[in-house]
């Protein structure tokens, strides 16, 4: 284990590095809520035109030492690095992101399958909207409930393994992935229609969002919103207070 820097890491998403680790599923739970509520989902550098990487290396400087986030590709991307230098084993996988959809969608979405001490977990930490904060065993057909929010997994012919979230008491299909283990390199093709794209949603304007312990801030271009268990407000921004926002997502429009 590179010890640095896991330490910055753990100082990154605020805990506190313990002296001997075991990679269970407690300490796999604190993790993922950790990062999910420290580090931002957002789109940045697709907006100005930079380049993403998913280098291992460039990731860290980007999360870590820069203080920023990204999205799936690089939130899970690094995630992984952080599980395996504490001696979990993970498995990447491609995604289809099915909530929302008419039809099968492309596979464009990074989730991670993470063996641990005490059993096999699925970790996500790059969604914006509403999804675990923490993980979920990886089992079928259990109800698993988290911070007022109810999941579960199922499996299908073409889909493979599809989660499904309760929402206004029906269940919805959020998305589904196969058990093909993937390479960095392999999600570069999509990385790459997400940034260039004229279909990619992510080219149009801002979608930050931050995980609370209440549920989630985001800002979708000016439109800034705060979920709690009371429900939702909804502000829309002039250009005077967006530096202001984006700070919320520790975030600057000049960095």
């Amino acid at each position: 284990m590179n010890r640095e820097k896991v330490s910055a890491y753990f100082h990154r998403i605020g805990l506190p590095l313990p002296e001997v680790i075991v990679p269970d599923g407690e300490l796999l739970r604190k993790l993922q809520f950790a990062f999910c509520t420290a580090v931002p989902y957002e789109n940045l550098d697709i907006l100005r035109g930079i380049p993403l990487s998913l280098q291992e290396d460039d990731l860290f400087e980007k999360i870590v030492t820069r203080n920023r986030g990204g999205f799936c590709f690089e939130l899970n991307g690094s995630f992984g690095w952080l599980l395996r230098e504490l001696g979990y084993e993970v498995t990447d996988y491609f995604a289809r992101y099915l909530r929302g959809e008419s039809s099968i969608p492309m596979r464009r979405h990074r989730v991670l399958k993470v063996l641990a001490t005490d059993g096999v977990y699925l970790a996500d930490v790059g969604i914006g909207e509403i999804c675990p904060r923490e993980p979920l065993k990886l089992e079928e057909g259990i109800v698993q409930e988290q911070l007022g929010e109810s999941y579960r997994l199922e499996k299908e012919d073409f889909l493979g393994w599809v989660l499904w979230d309760l929402h206004k008491g029906q269940w919805r299909k959020f998305y589904s992935f196969t058990e093909e283990p993937q390479l960095n390199v392999d999600f570069q093709a999509a990385c790459f229609w997400c940034e260039k794209h004229p279909s990619s949603p992510f080219t149009v304007q801002e979608m930050f969002s931050l995980k609370t312990k209440e549920g989630r801030i985001t800002l979708d271009g000016n439109v800034y919103k705060e979920f709690t268990a009371q429900g939702v407000t909804v502000t829309e921004c002039t250009p005077e207070e967006m530096p202001a926002v984006y700070a919320r997502f520790g975030l600057s429009p000049k960095a």
